[in-house]
């Protein structure tokens, strides 16, 4: 799952470079020459562009949510250690 699934999706995960490792690491040994770099880093650019503009994500977090999540969580935990 790439980032760009996951941004048109709504869904995220921990950011992984496991797919693009080999092609990152031709990129930091000087193997890669700028042109296909160049090339490169607009596609994705304009994947990731694509991907966002149809996202089902929404605009900004929803701040109060995750609050009380983190609070019933820490509260979970609590209990659980008293036991």
């Amino acid at each position: 799952m790439n980032s760009t699934f996951e941004v048109r999706h709504s869904q995220f995960s921990s950011v992984r470079l496991d797919e693009e490792r080999d092609a990152l690491l031709t990129i930091k040994r000087g193997e890669r020459p700028w042109p296909d770099v160049n090339a490169w880093r607009l596609r994705l650019h304009k994947e990731f562009d694509e991907a966002f503009a149809s996202t089902k994500l929404p605009e900004r977090p929803d701040y109060n949510w995750a609050n009380e999540f983190l609070l019933k969580a820490r509260r979970e935990m609590a209990n659980q250690n008293q036991l």
